[in-house]
Protein backbone atom coordinates (compact mmCIF):
# COMPACT_ATOMS: atom_id res chain seq x y z
CA UNK A 1 0.00 0.00 0.00
CA UNK A 2 1.43 3.40 -0.90
CA UNK A 3 2.60 5.37 2.24
CA UNK A 4 0.02 8.66 2.44
CA UNK A 5 1.88 12.03 1.98
CA UNK A 6 2.06 13.86 5.17
CA UNK A 7 3.08 17.88 5.46
CA UNK A 8 6.54 17.24 6.75
CA UNK A 9 7.21 15.35 3.41
CA UNK A 10 5.58 18.63 1.71
CA UNK A 11 7.80 20.87 4.36
CA UNK A 12 11.16 18.73 3.71
CA UNK A 13 10.69 18.80 -0.30
CA UNK A 14 9.94 23.05 0.07
CA UNK A 15 12.93 23.01 2.32
CA UNK A 16 10.31 24.90 4.71
CA UNK A 17 8.67 24.21 8.29
CA UNK A 18 6.00 22.06 8.44
CA UNK A 19 4.45 25.25 10.58
CA UNK A 20 5.04 27.15 7.17
CA UNK A 21 2.87 24.52 4.96
CA UNK A 22 0.52 24.80 7.38
CA UNK A 23 0.07 28.45 7.13
CA UNK A 24 0.12 27.96 3.17
CA UNK A 25 -2.55 25.64 3.16
CA UNK A 26 -5.04 27.35 5.53
CA UNK A 27 -4.40 30.31 3.32
CA UNK A 28 -2.29 32.66 6.04
CA UNK A 29 -0.97 36.08 4.79
CA UNK A 30 2.49 35.85 6.74
CA UNK A 31 4.22 33.61 4.26
CA UNK A 32 6.21 35.23 1.19
CA UNK A 33 4.50 34.94 -2.36
CA UNK A 34 7.55 32.36 -3.69
CA UNK A 35 7.60 30.00 -0.56
CA UNK A 36 3.34 29.83 -1.15
CA UNK A 37 3.88 29.31 -4.97
CA UNK A 38 6.75 26.60 -3.84
CA UNK A 39 4.81 24.48 -1.54
CA UNK A 40 1.60 24.67 -3.97
CA UNK A 41 3.50 23.16 -6.44
CA UNK A 42 5.17 20.15 -4.23
CA UNK A 43 1.04 20.08 -3.26
CA UNK A 44 -0.25 19.56 -6.60
CA UNK A 45 2.90 17.41 -7.31
CA UNK A 46 2.41 15.01 -4.81
CA UNK A 47 -1.46 15.08 -5.08
CA UNK A 48 -1.68 15.82 -0.80
CA UNK A 49 -5.13 15.71 0.55
CA UNK A 50 -5.08 17.80 3.72
CA UNK A 51 -7.15 15.66 6.77
CA UNK A 52 -9.94 17.62 7.33
CA UNK A 53 -9.99 16.33 10.73
CA UNK A 54 -6.89 17.42 11.71
CA UNK A 55 -7.52 20.99 9.75
CA UNK A 56 -10.48 21.72 12.29
CA UNK A 57 -8.82 20.77 15.35
CA UNK A 58 -6.39 22.92 14.78
CA UNK A 59 -8.46 26.09 13.51
CA UNK A 60 -10.72 24.95 16.84
CA UNK A 61 -13.88 24.44 14.25
CA UNK A 62 -15.84 21.55 13.40
CA UNK A 63 -16.05 23.37 9.47
CA UNK A 64 -19.49 21.50 9.12
CA UNK A 65 -22.88 22.90 8.05
CA UNK A 66 -25.83 21.39 9.03
CA UNK A 67 -28.33 21.33 6.12
CA UNK A 68 -31.89 19.71 6.31
CA UNK A 69 -34.42 18.89 3.52
CA UNK A 70 -36.96 17.01 2.40
CA UNK A 71 -38.59 16.06 -1.32
CA UNK A 72 -35.38 14.97 -2.82
CA UNK A 73 -37.70 13.04 -5.35
CA UNK A 74 -38.97 16.54 -6.42
CA UNK A 75 -36.28 18.12 -8.98
CA UNK A 76 -36.20 21.57 -7.20
CA UNK A 77 -35.04 20.17 -3.71
CA UNK A 78 -32.85 17.82 -5.64
CA UNK A 79 -30.68 20.70 -7.38
CA UNK A 80 -30.92 23.03 -4.29
CA UNK A 81 -29.22 20.28 -2.28
CA UNK A 82 -26.65 19.69 -5.56
CA UNK A 83 -25.75 23.64 -5.52
CA UNK A 84 -25.27 23.20 -1.10
CA UNK A 85 -22.67 20.51 -1.67
CA UNK A 86 -20.76 22.25 -4.93
CA UNK A 87 -20.51 25.78 -2.84
CA UNK A 88 -19.60 23.78 0.53
CA UNK A 89 -16.97 21.60 -0.47
CA UNK A 90 -15.39 24.52 -2.72
CA UNK A 91 -15.79 26.58 0.71
CA UNK A 92 -13.87 24.17 2.83
CA UNK A 93 -17.14 23.00 4.90
CA UNK A 94 -18.37 19.23 5.09
CA UNK A 95 -22.12 18.45 5.33
CA UNK A 96 -24.16 16.70 7.83
CA UNK A 97 -27.46 16.24 6.12
CA UNK A 98 -30.77 15.39 7.37
CA UNK A 99 -33.45 14.69 5.23
CA UNK A 100 -36.89 14.50 6.53
CA UNK A 101 -39.77 11.78 5.80
CA UNK A 102 -41.97 14.61 4.87
CA UNK A 103 -42.72 18.33 4.96
CA UNK A 104 -44.39 18.44 7.79
CA UNK A 105 -41.63 17.95 10.75
CA UNK A 106 -44.16 17.61 13.68
CA UNK A 107 -40.85 18.15 16.21
CA UNK A 108 -37.87 20.16 15.13
CA UNK A 109 -36.22 20.63 18.39
CA UNK A 110 -34.38 16.65 18.58
CA UNK A 111 -33.31 17.29 15.40
CA UNK A 112 -31.67 20.81 15.97
CA UNK A 113 -30.34 19.21 18.90
CA UNK A 114 -28.46 16.28 17.33
CA UNK A 115 -26.95 18.85 14.59
CA UNK A 116 -25.96 20.74 17.43
CA UNK A 117 -24.36 17.67 19.20
CA UNK A 118 -22.44 17.79 15.95
CA UNK A 119 -20.67 21.40 16.35
CA UNK A 120 -22.21 22.41 13.20
CA UNK A 121 -21.12 25.95 12.65
CA UNK A 122 -24.47 27.00 10.64
CA UNK A 123 -27.71 25.00 9.61
CA UNK A 124 -29.30 25.38 6.00
CA UNK A 125 -33.00 24.79 5.97
CA UNK A 126 -33.99 23.97 2.69
CA UNK A 127 -37.03 22.00 3.58
CA UNK A 128 -39.98 23.94 1.49
CA UNK A 129 -42.66 26.36 3.38
CA UNK A 130 -45.51 24.07 2.86
CA UNK A 131 -48.70 25.16 5.26
CA UNK A 132 -47.84 25.35 8.84
CA UNK A 133 -44.44 23.80 8.87
CA UNK A 134 -42.93 27.16 9.47
CA UNK A 135 -44.54 27.99 13.31
CA UNK A 136 -41.69 26.35 14.85
CA UNK A 137 -39.55 29.01 14.12
CA UNK A 138 -40.57 32.24 15.91
CA UNK A 139 -40.34 29.62 19.53
CA UNK A 140 -37.39 27.67 18.77
CA UNK A 141 -34.80 29.91 16.44
CA UNK A 142 -34.40 32.27 19.13
CA UNK A 143 -32.71 29.34 21.35
CA UNK A 144 -30.00 28.49 18.72
CA UNK A 145 -26.23 29.42 19.38
CA UNK A 146 -25.33 29.40 15.58
CA UNK A 147 -26.78 30.86 12.52
CA UNK A 148 -29.32 29.32 10.78
CA UNK A 149 -30.63 30.45 7.00
CA UNK A 150 -34.15 29.25 5.20
CA UNK A 151 -34.94 28.90 1.74
CA UNK A 152 -38.23 29.30 0.13
CA UNK A 153 -40.38 31.37 2.28
CA UNK A 154 -42.52 34.33 2.56
CA UNK A 155 -40.97 36.74 5.01
CA UNK A 156 -40.87 36.89 8.81
CA UNK A 157 -39.22 39.22 11.11
CA UNK A 158 -35.62 38.43 12.60
CA UNK A 159 -35.76 35.46 10.09
CA UNK A 160 -32.58 35.47 7.51
CA UNK A 161 -34.40 33.71 3.63
CA UNK A 162 -32.61 33.22 0.27
CA UNK A 163 -35.68 32.55 -2.33
CA UNK A 164 -36.52 32.83 -5.64
CA UNK A 165 -38.93 35.60 -6.86
CA UNK A 166 -41.94 33.54 -7.71
CA UNK A 167 -44.30 35.91 -7.14
CA UNK A 168 -42.51 38.05 -10.32
CA UNK A 169 -41.96 34.56 -12.06
CA UNK A 170 -45.56 33.91 -11.93
CA UNK A 171 -46.25 38.04 -13.51
CA UNK A 172 -43.34 37.31 -16.44
CA UNK A 173 -45.15 34.17 -17.88
CA UNK A 174 -48.47 36.22 -17.41
CA UNK A 175 -47.24 39.35 -19.39
CA UNK A 176 -45.02 37.63 -21.80
CA UNK A 177 -48.96 36.12 -23.26
CA UNK A 178 -50.41 39.14 -22.86
CA UNK A 179 -47.73 40.68 -25.12
CA UNK A 180 -48.49 38.03 -27.37
CA UNK A 181 -51.90 38.74 -27.87
CA UNK A 182 -53.44 36.23 -25.57
CA UNK A 183 -56.98 37.62 -23.90
CA UNK A 184 -58.13 34.19 -21.99
CA UNK A 185 -55.26 33.19 -19.85
CA UNK A 186 -55.47 30.31 -17.17
CA UNK A 187 -53.66 29.16 -14.66
CA UNK A 188 -53.22 25.54 -13.30
CA UNK A 189 -51.61 25.55 -10.06
CA UNK A 190 -49.25 23.49 -7.77
CA UNK A 191 -50.74 22.40 -4.41
CA UNK A 192 -52.06 25.59 -2.75
CA UNK A 193 -50.17 24.71 0.86
CA UNK A 194 -47.06 25.05 -0.74
CA UNK A 195 -45.78 28.99 -0.55
CA UNK A 196 -44.18 28.79 -3.80
CA UNK A 197 -47.42 27.52 -5.48
CA UNK A 198 -49.72 30.62 -4.16
CA UNK A 199 -46.82 33.32 -4.77
CA UNK A 200 -47.29 32.62 -8.48
CA UNK A 201 -51.00 31.90 -8.91
CA UNK A 202 -50.57 35.89 -6.78
CA UNK A 203 -48.01 36.98 -9.75
CA UNK A 204 -50.84 35.41 -12.52
CA UNK A 205 -53.62 37.10 -11.03
CA UNK A 206 -52.30 40.72 -10.59
CA UNK A 207 -50.42 40.17 -13.85
CA UNK A 208 -54.36 40.13 -15.29
CA UNK A 209 -55.98 42.35 -12.94
CA UNK A 210 -53.60 44.85 -13.58
CA UNK A 211 -53.80 44.36 -17.61
CA UNK A 212 -57.80 45.18 -16.93
CA UNK A 213 -58.50 41.69 -17.44
CA UNK A 214 -61.43 39.14 -15.72
CA UNK A 215 -59.66 36.71 -12.93
CA UNK A 216 -62.06 34.13 -12.02
CA UNK A 217 -61.81 30.70 -10.01
CA UNK A 218 -63.23 29.30 -13.12
CA UNK A 219 -60.10 29.97 -14.58
CA UNK A 220 -57.74 28.11 -12.66
CA UNK A 221 -57.30 24.40 -11.50
CA UNK A 222 -55.03 22.95 -9.13
CA UNK A 223 -52.91 19.95 -9.67
CA UNK A 224 -49.94 18.09 -7.52
CA UNK A 225 -46.45 19.02 -9.64
CA UNK A 226 -47.03 15.50 -11.71
CA UNK A 227 -47.50 15.60 -15.36
CA UNK A 228 -50.00 13.17 -14.43
CA UNK A 229 -51.98 15.77 -12.55
CA UNK A 230 -51.20 18.28 -15.25
CA UNK A 231 -52.75 15.91 -17.97
CA UNK A 232 -55.67 15.73 -16.15
CA UNK A 233 -56.59 19.37 -14.77
CA UNK A 234 -56.04 20.67 -18.37
CA UNK A 235 -59.06 19.03 -19.04
CA UNK A 236 -60.91 20.36 -16.57
CA UNK A 237 -59.66 23.98 -16.98
CA UNK A 238 -61.00 23.32 -20.56
CA UNK A 239 -64.28 23.05 -19.97
CA UNK A 240 -64.78 25.53 -17.05
CA UNK A 241 -62.93 27.92 -19.05
CA UNK A 242 -63.70 27.06 -22.79
CA UNK A 243 -62.86 31.12 -24.10
CA UNK A 244 -59.21 29.91 -22.58
CA UNK A 245 -56.26 30.53 -25.45
CA UNK A 246 -53.30 30.38 -23.10
CA UNK A 247 -52.44 28.57 -19.96
CA UNK A 248 -49.63 29.56 -17.50
CA UNK A 249 -48.97 26.18 -15.82
CA UNK A 250 -47.39 26.25 -12.39
CA UNK A 251 -43.73 23.93 -13.31
CA UNK A 252 -42.68 22.72 -16.61
CA UNK A 253 -43.86 18.80 -15.42
CA UNK A 254 -47.30 19.21 -15.28
CA UNK A 255 -46.93 21.64 -18.36
CA UNK A 256 -45.45 18.27 -19.82
CA UNK A 257 -48.74 16.49 -18.99
CA UNK A 258 -50.81 19.34 -20.31
CA UNK A 259 -49.42 19.45 -23.63
CA UNK A 260 -50.15 15.71 -23.66
CA UNK A 261 -53.34 16.08 -23.19
CA UNK A 262 -53.48 18.71 -25.60
CA UNK A 263 -52.30 16.47 -28.35
CA UNK A 264 -54.95 13.81 -27.32
CA UNK A 265 -57.60 16.12 -28.11
CA UNK A 266 -56.56 17.62 -31.57
CA UNK A 267 -55.66 20.66 -29.61
CA UNK A 268 -52.28 22.92 -31.45
CA UNK A 269 -49.93 24.34 -29.85
CA UNK A 270 -49.91 27.10 -29.74
CA UNK A 271 -52.34 27.96 -32.23
CA UNK A 272 -55.26 26.96 -30.20
CA UNK A 273 -53.73 26.93 -26.69
CA UNK A 274 -50.50 28.70 -26.10
CA UNK A 275 -48.30 27.23 -23.14
CA UNK A 276 -45.84 28.60 -20.43
CA UNK A 277 -43.88 26.33 -17.47
CA UNK A 278 -42.25 27.04 -14.79
CA UNK A 279 -38.53 25.42 -14.14
CA UNK A 280 -36.71 26.08 -16.60
CA UNK A 281 -35.84 22.24 -16.60
CA UNK A 282 -33.66 21.33 -19.90
CA UNK A 283 -35.54 18.72 -20.76
CA UNK A 284 -38.19 21.43 -21.99
CA UNK A 285 -35.74 22.86 -25.02
CA UNK A 286 -37.15 18.91 -25.88
CA UNK A 287 -40.76 19.16 -25.71
CA UNK A 288 -42.78 19.54 -28.58
CA UNK A 289 -43.72 22.14 -29.72
CA UNK A 290 -40.49 23.44 -27.03
CA UNK A 291 -41.57 25.08 -23.84
CA UNK A 292 -41.15 28.73 -22.77
CA UNK A 293 -40.69 28.58 -19.33
CA UNK A 294 -39.57 30.65 -15.91
CA UNK A 295 -36.21 29.68 -15.13
CA UNK A 296 -35.57 29.44 -11.79
CA UNK A 297 -31.91 28.38 -10.82
CA UNK A 298 -31.98 26.46 -7.17
CA UNK A 299 -28.44 25.53 -7.76
CA UNK A 300 -27.78 29.14 -7.51
CA UNK A 301 -30.35 29.32 -4.80
CA UNK A 302 -28.37 26.56 -2.79
CA UNK A 303 -24.32 28.02 -3.43
CA UNK A 304 -25.80 31.34 -1.91
CA UNK A 305 -27.18 29.89 0.57
CA UNK A 306 -23.92 28.50 1.64
CA UNK A 307 -21.86 31.44 0.91
CA UNK A 308 -24.43 33.54 2.89
CA UNK A 309 -24.21 31.36 5.79
CA UNK A 310 -20.38 30.84 5.94
CA UNK A 311 -20.72 34.73 6.19
CA UNK A 312 -22.50 35.29 9.24
CA UNK A 313 -20.55 31.90 10.96
CA UNK A 314 -17.39 34.50 10.53
CA UNK A 315 -19.03 37.53 11.82
CA UNK A 316 -20.11 35.69 14.88
CA UNK A 317 -16.71 34.15 15.08
CA UNK A 318 -15.00 37.48 14.04
CA UNK A 319 -17.18 39.74 16.08
CA UNK A 320 -19.31 37.30 18.51
CA UNK A 321 -21.87 39.94 17.39
CA UNK A 322 -25.73 39.42 16.79
CA UNK A 323 -26.42 38.98 12.51
CA UNK A 324 -28.77 41.27 11.60
CA UNK A 325 -31.09 38.82 9.29
CA UNK A 326 -30.94 39.28 5.61
CA UNK A 327 -33.65 38.25 3.38
CA UNK A 328 -31.95 37.88 -0.66
CA UNK A 329 -34.23 37.38 -3.65
CA UNK A 330 -33.46 35.98 -6.41
CA UNK A 331 -34.97 37.16 -10.14
CA UNK A 332 -36.14 34.02 -12.27
CA UNK A 333 -35.80 34.35 -16.11
CA UNK A 334 -38.36 33.92 -18.73
CA UNK A 335 -36.99 31.65 -21.72
CA UNK A 336 -39.59 31.97 -24.79
CA UNK A 337 -39.76 29.34 -27.16
CA UNK A 338 -42.36 28.07 -29.77
CA UNK A 339 -45.01 27.19 -27.57
CA UNK A 340 -45.90 31.01 -27.01
CA UNK A 341 -45.15 31.72 -30.43
CA UNK A 342 -47.64 34.56 -31.94
CA UNK A 343 -47.21 33.86 -35.43
CA UNK A 344 -48.93 30.32 -35.48
CA UNK A 345 -51.36 31.83 -33.41
CA UNK A 346 -55.17 32.21 -35.90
Amino acid sequence: MKRKVTIKDIAMMAEVSHQTVSRVINDRPDVADDTRERVWRIIEELNYQPNAIARSLIQQRSLALGVVTAGLRFLGPSQTLNGITSQAEEMGYSILLKELPGFRPTDTQPLLNTLHARQVEGIIWAVPEIGDNRDWIQWQTPELSVPIIFLTMQEQPGVSIVRIDNYQGGRMATQHLLAQGYRHIGHLTGPLDWWESRQRLAGWRDALHEAGMPVSDSHMATGNWSAASGAQEILKLLESYSEMDAVFVGNDQMAQGVMYAACQQGIRIPDDLAIVGFDGIPETAYYWPPLTTVAQDMRTLGSTAVSELARMVDAVREDHATIEPQQLTLQPELIVRASTNPASKK
